[in-house]
């Protein structure tokens, strides 16, 4: 289960809540997220002791402007997990994308970890990108499983695309949010490997365009805001 259902108590199980129970639960989930309080990581943060460098203060926007980026696309992660999983017809699949929502959560405290080293903070479009993407999730989820899973494969390998261009993209030296992005980058890769293994399809191209496009906006707009 999510850690919002988990901190309804350790034997308590998210299918025998009633559908309104469930809503005001995602709608809590939705709020705390948006408001840039992510729940406790299951994983240590990977810069761990790592000694951070002193940056200009040019580097110190720029890198921040990233880990932004990253942060708002781990809060639309979380909402198209909870939307495909709200629709999904399979308990499997839905189990599957709970756990991999669990540990998008530890990229998200990651992110907003760095983002208070460098004196930042988080989009301030986070309600939007999230109830944006809790829809694109819960339509994607009605197409059927197969199709879902395909979404959850396409996503995963454009954030990881995304991720190895951010890497790049960090001022030499900056061992800590190099940590924080390669160990994103490797669950990434997992996670749509799981969703290719589960039986996910590969999505029409113009399809992957869209969604390729519309991460192009969100990313454009996040660094700034």
């Amino acid at each position: 289960m999510g850690h919002t259902e988990k901190s309804l108590g350790k034997n308590a199980d998210f299918r025998t809540f009633s559908p309104l129970d469930r809503a005001l639960i995602r709608l809590d989930q939705a709020l705390r997220l948006s408001a840039g309080a992510a729940p406790e990581p299951g994983r240590a943060n990977p810069a761990g002791d790592t000694a951070d460098i002193d940056l200009e203060d040019t580097e110190r926007r720029h890198v921040a402007g990233l880990m932004r980026v990253n942060h708002a696309g781990e809060i639309c992660a979380q909402a198209l997990y909870a939307g495909q999983a709200a629709t999904a017809r399979d308990d499997s699949v839905r189990e599957a994308m709970q756990q991999a929502a669990d540990e998008e959560i530890d990229h998200l405290a990651w992110c907003e970890d760095r983002l208070e080293e460098l004196d930042s903070r988080p989009s301030l479009l986070n309600p939007v990108w999230y109830a944006g993407s809790y829809a694109i999730g819960a339509l994607a989820g009605l197409a059927g499983d197969r199709w879902s899973l395909g979404f959850v494969r396409e996503t995963e390998n454009q954030v990881e695309a995304h991720l190895a261009e951010h890497l790049e993209r960090l001022p030499a030296g900056d061992a800590r949010s190099q940590a924080i992005l390669d160990q994103m980058k490797s669950d990434e890769a997992r996670h749509a490997d799981m969703a290719e293994q589960a039986g996910g399809r590969v999505l029409p191209r113009p399809a992957r365009r869209l969604m390729a496009a519309t991460a192009g906006i969100m990313k454009a707009l996040a660094y700034r805001f």
